[in-house]
């Protein structure tokens, strides 16, 4: 064979060569790995290199080839350099983008849709514990601290009123103290000067406002008829009545699965019992939804010093100026009642 050819064929073998090596390279780090959106990698604190690994094996069914992926995390030395947080995988990302992805903690921010209704620190926590990194107990030992309420400017009794519902962007990882600095000042952000100024102009702190709309709440979902159900009790407020809210009994009692309210509950010896206990409780009894709390900074203007359910069972209320038109309410619902009762059984 002549010089020429020799040099010819060795330089295509070179370039054969060159051309696989730089395919393989281009399949370990570049070539696209993800076949679509929507998986999700969450990697803990306590995790090691093959706990990761195993999580990301088991969003393998989102990677065209888990191999290549391992080949690269190695090349790139994951193993020394991944960080904990919840990383989203995008269609078509490549092995060299998910391993700087986990290696640099950047994180998919998750939006957490924080809820009314939670009427404890151990919902509360449970929830969040759901949600988020650190479990249900290590945010209940935040949330029981009474010196860490303190410095917030709650106690333990007003303390639920620091948490404002509503969806927040947070990473996945944010630590229980994080997340508290976090909820206080989104609630500095909610009491702007036009609520504070609300607030001062009917005469409730925003301690005390957080506590009647939490009854308001738990009086009524429907939104349009809050502000009345709110004027009620600011109406009984400025009497000097007791507020006989029946939410806020329900609440010292303790028991969830209670659903109607008998005389035999109204002797509870509580601060919550508002049947023996004029003004309102010393504290919220539910996070109240952003909707009952500027229910009670608006609260209707009107007469009334009662209320019951309606007879309709639509979820509203009848109202009344005086005592004996609320007993000619509550008959009629106490009628409907029955015989929906009756009607059920038959």
């Amino acid at each position: 064979m002549k010089p020429k050819k020799i040099i010819l064929s060795l330089t295509a073998l070179l370039v054969i060569i060159a051309a696989i090596f730089a395919y393989q390279y281009y399949s370990v780090f570049y070539k696209p790995n993800v076949k679509s959106d929507g998986a999700i990698l969450k990697i803990y604190n306590d995790m090691d290199y093959n706990t990761v690994m195993e999580e990301v094996i088991g969003q393998s069914g989102s990677l065209n080839n888990f191999s290549r992926f391992a080949i690269a995390a190695k090349a790139m030395k994951l193993e020394s350099s991944f960080k904990p947080g919840m990383y989203k995988l995008r269609k078509g990302m490549n092995n060299k983008a998910i391993v700087r992805t986990i290696a640099n903690g950047w994180q998919t921010p998750t939006k957490l849709i924080l809820p009314g209704h939670l009427n404890s620190s151990e919902k509360l926590a449970s929830f969040l514990g759901n949600k988020l990194e650190a479990d249900s107990a290590e945010f209940i030992a935040f949330l029981n601290n009474s010196d860490l309420k303190a410095s917030y400017g709650f106690n333990d009794f007003t303390f639920l009123g620091m948490f404002i519902p509503n969806t927040y962007e947070v990473y996945w990882t944010i630590s229980p103290t994080d997340f508290l600095d976090r909820m206080k000042k989104e609630y500095d952000n909610f009491w702007n000067k036009e609520r504070t100024e609300k607030a001062e102009n009917i005469g409730l702190t925003k301690d005390q406002v957080s506590t009647l709309a939490s009854i308001v709440i738990e009086e009524s979902k429907y939104v349009p008829e809050q502000p009345r159900i709110a004027g009620v009790y600011m109406n009984r407020l400025k009497k000097g009545m007791p507020l006989q809210a029946d939410p806020t009994v329900k609440y010292a009692q303790n028991d969830p699965t209670l659903r109607r309210i008998f005389k035999s509950h109204l002797t509870v010896d509580s601060p919550y019992n508002t049947y023996k206990h004029t003004g309102l409780p010393p504290g919220p009894i539910t996070i109240s939804p952003i909707n009952a709390l500027d229910a009670v900074l608006n609260y209707e203007h009107h007469n009334y010093l009662y209320f019951c359910a309606r007879d309709t069972f639509d979820g509203q209320h009848s109202f009344a100026t005086s005592y004996s038109q609320h007993l000619k309410n509550a008959r009629a619902y106490q009628k409907a009642f029955t015989e929906r009762e009756r009607l059920k059984t038959n």
